[in-house]
């Protein structure tokens, strides 16, 4: 479980510092699927990064099962991050003199995982093992990013407008893979997006607002990739 009481961000000069979290809490419990909504500026990528442990805050919290990572020193930090967390961005920063083997395997070397293949095969490459990047679709490059991600067996899936470059078709796809693979391996979710319709996809929503939460709610009906609006 992640606890993360009163998070406060600025940044700028001492003389011109902006807020961007104005005292954010929140609370991941294991196994939940949650959607951070709001629109660009509103600071949700920023509280995914401190959360994560990717940045440190001004103020505030985070609690993850009982070890308060914003004290931790940056070595610490990044233990951290290699053996608790995954990530997935918008873009997918692929090795590109890399293969598709090579480059979930770097994933997996993180947690000493030698069934990396494993997950290769859940995203649906299992036929493109030798394939480099940029001989891959967007939708592909982005399945092998997860595909990276969720093979050091994480137990939180960070995601940051993960279909933001992904077409419609592809988007669905992705998500329902990443869907699928949770009921699987039981991690949990933490996903910002500024798109309404994927959030009926979570289990918790929160929508933030000029580095505030104005609002969370529960959804009671799940749906999958394909049965939202896009």
């Amino acid at each position: 479980m992640i606890k993360a009481e009163n998070i406060k961000k600025s940044y700028g000069s001492r003389e011109n510092r902006f807020p961007v979290l104005k005292g954010i809490s929140l609370t991941i419990e294991d196994g939940d699927f949650i959607v951070i909504l709001g629109a660009s500026g509103s600071g949700k990528s920023t509280l995914l990064n401190i959360i994560s442990g990717l940045e440190k805050p001004d103020e505030g919290v985070i609690d993850f099962d009982g070890t308060k990572i914003e004290s931790l020193s940056e070595e610490k930090l990044t233990e951290f991050r290699k053996k608790y967390v995954g990530f997935i961005f918008q873009q997918y920063y692929l090795l590109p003199n890399l293969n598709v083997d090579k480059n979930v395997k770097m994933g997996a070397d993180l947690a000493g995982n030698k069934d990396y293949r494993e997950m290769i095969q859940a995203v649906g490459l299992g036929e493109k093992l030798q394939k480099y990047p940029h001989e891959l679709s967007g939708g592909e490059q982005q399945r092998v990013s997860v595909a990276r991600a969720l093979a050091k067996k994480p137990e939180i899936l960070f995601l940051d407008e993960p279909t933001g470059a992904l077409d419609e078709e592809t988007g669905r796809q992705v998500l329902d893979y990443i869907c699928e693979l949770q009921k699987k391996y039981h991690f949990s979710i933490c996903m910002v997006t500024h798109n309404n319709n994927i959030a009926e996809m979570a289990k918790k929503v929160v929508k933030m607002n000029s580095g505030r939460i104005v609002d969370t709610y529960s959804n009671e009906v799940q749906k999958s990739a394909y049965e939202i609006e896009w």
